[in-house]
């Protein structure tokens, strides 16, 4: 099938969230290393990247928290302050909790505008509140019982470094309080995915243990005509959420890269995320073929469906545009009467930030979780490691540093950007010079953690305050740095390519001639596929040089 695909119904979703965020999941059993691990991209043409962090807290009782919307900064009420909240940097909390999310939507009659409680918030009040996957579901689930749902349909990621669970949510449109949702536990030895498209159909309704949900998320779907067949044959994602083309090709086709990179037998749901009906359902969670590591869902992160039929760097878009994997907005395109729709990757160039979660249950929680984090696209941000027990966060990262209207050349998700942006006009010239900065930053985090570990280990043993200092001055310093490196990246890539030229290097410099002037540089030029449209154009007939031999 070809890229630029048929769409074949409108989209479902809401225009502010329709192409947002993704989330993968790797038990411990099926992880390289033991750990559990969530990434998260979180997508927004108006989100701005940078770090958070929430000291942990005493309250007084009586003392109320006031709730603002996540995305658009509204008050929306208070609720009250529990004793003690923890500490969170990112997603993760000082326990190693980590939760991520998707939008999706879903039936627009079941938004709720009297709840005070949106996703963001949901997200971070419990983090505030919760140390493990399971205390998580149940915050959150009173949270919105109590207080209303303000959002959307939405999935969940939440992990802690033994288990991992995927909860798909909907609130009840102000006809009742709350929400109906399921929460199933991604087995140890297997890996799944959210991207704006509730995962869960139909569900174990008597396996307590790795399943739970409302109580009436199958009666309330009867009450308002959605469903009206056997409780056993009750499918959350069609009843809630039903899937068209755009959802299946825009949503669940990002999941499925995933799966089809690491396990076997994934042709067999091309059909599903093609929209073809009655089609194979794509599963929940399936078991990879290797041991994943954090570097591998690091590059998972960066994925254009390279390889695969979908592949975004070898469609007649990318060939004429030094292979360029992104497509900007809007999603669909009508050439005569058909309209038609670019395919949405994973790595996408709207990213606020992106982290990848790694959490281990045989450390201590002040060394066992890192927030590998990075901001802008994840294809060209670097991944720095922020682990989740650190006081502060780097200046280049903090919050209120800059913003989306304010350029600052000392703030990571500028430079990132300044970066990312010069290789979306040169994709497949610059790539190799950003790949190499990355991988020398990322190979040396990866090969300096066991020293740092152990050496943060044996501090925290006797003296747990100096080992949190540790990782708090590693974070910050090798954050700092990379900010650093990045602006000379992107001062290189400027020099390196300035006019359309490639500058010339040699023993690590640009050349010169023995005079010390610069030398010729060499000419980007275009490939042939440019060349041809330009002449199938018509535009050829004012462009030729020669005429053709009769």
């Amino acid at each position: 099938m070809n890229r630029l695909t048929l769409l074949l119904a409108a989209i479902a979703l809401t225009a502010t969230s329709a192409w947002a965020c993704t989330n993968l999941i790797v038990g411990k059993k099926a992880s390289a290393d033991g750990s559990t691990i969530i990434t998260y991209a979180a997508d927004s043409h108006t989100l701005y990247g940078d770090l958070q962090y929430l000291p942990a807290a005493d309250h007084k009782p009586g003392e109320m928290r006031k709730v603002y919307d996540w995305d658009s900064g509204m008050y929306l009420g208070e609720i009250p302050e529990v004793p003690h909240t923890y500490a969170v940097v990112g997603n993760i909390n000082e326990h190693q909790l980590t939760i991520g999310e998707s939008t999706w939507g879903g039936r627009h009659e079941l938004e709720d505008t009297t709840g005070i409680i949106d996703y963001g918030s949901l997200m971070y009040i419990t983090l505030q509140r919760a140390k493990t996957a399971r205390e998580a579901i149940s915050v959150m689930t009173s949270l919105v019982e109590k207080y209303g749902y303000r959002s959307s349909g939405e999935s969940f990621s939440i992990g802690d470094p033994n288990e991992v669970w995927i909860m798909d949510l909907i609130g009840k449109g102000g006809k009742e309080k709350g929400a109906v949702w399921v929460a199933w536990r991604v087995p140890d030895d297997c890996i799944a995915g959210h991207a704006n498209q509730p995962r869960i159909h139909t569900f174990p309704l008597k396996d307590k243990a790795n399943c739970i949900y409302s109580k009436d998320v199958i009666s309330f779907a009867r009450k308002m005509g959605y469903f009206n067949g056997k409780d056993a044959e009750f499918d959350f994602a069609n009843t809630y959420a039903p899937a068209d083309f755009g959802a299946l090709r825009g949503c669940d086709a990002r999941v499925w890269a995933y799966f089809n990179k690491y396990a076997t037998g994934m042709d067999r749901y091309l059909p599903y995320i093609n929209g073809k009906k009655g089609a194979e359902i794509m599963p929940l969670f399936v078991k990879p073929n290797k041991k994943l590591s954090v570097r591998d869902l690091q590059n998972m992160m960066r994925d254009h469906y390279e390889g695969t039929p979908f592949d975004m760097t070898t469609d007649a878009g990318a060939k004429m545009l030094y292979d360029v994997p992104y497509r900007w907005r809007p999603m669909t395109f009508k050439v005569k009467d058909t309209e038609y729709t670019h395919e949405r990757a994973i790595a996408t160039q709207q990213t606020g930030w992106v982290f990848v979660s790694q959490m281990r249950s045989w450390l201590p929680d002040a060394i066992g979780g890192v927030l590998w984090f990075g901001v802008d696209d994840a294809n060209t941000a670097v991944f720095v490691p922020m682990y989740c027990s650190i006081t502060e966060v780097p200046e280049s990262y903090r919050q209120g540093k800059a913003d989306l209207y304010t350029l600052d050349w000392d703030c990571a998700f500028w430079v990132n950007n300044w970066v990312a942006n010069q290789a979306y006009a040169r994709y497949n010239l610059m790539i190799p010079d950003i790949r190499a900065v990355q991988n020398r930053l990322e190979d040396r985090w990866q090969q300096r953690q066991p020293s740092l570990e152990q050496e943060a280990l044996a501090l925290h043993k006797t003296n747990p305050a100096a080992a949190v200092n540790l990782l708090t001055n590693y974070s910050i310093n090798e954050a700092q740095q990379a900010t650093a490196d990045y602006r000379r990246l992107g001062e290189y890539l400027f020099v390196k390519y300035l006019d359309g030229n490639i500058k010339k290097e040699k023993d690590g410099k640009f050349e010169r001639n023995a005079a010390g002037t610069p030398v010729q540089p060499k000419y980007g030029g275009y490939n042939q596929e440019y060349f041809d449209a330009i002449i199938s154009s018509g535009t050829g007939n004012h462009l030729r040089v020669t005429e053709p031999e009769k």
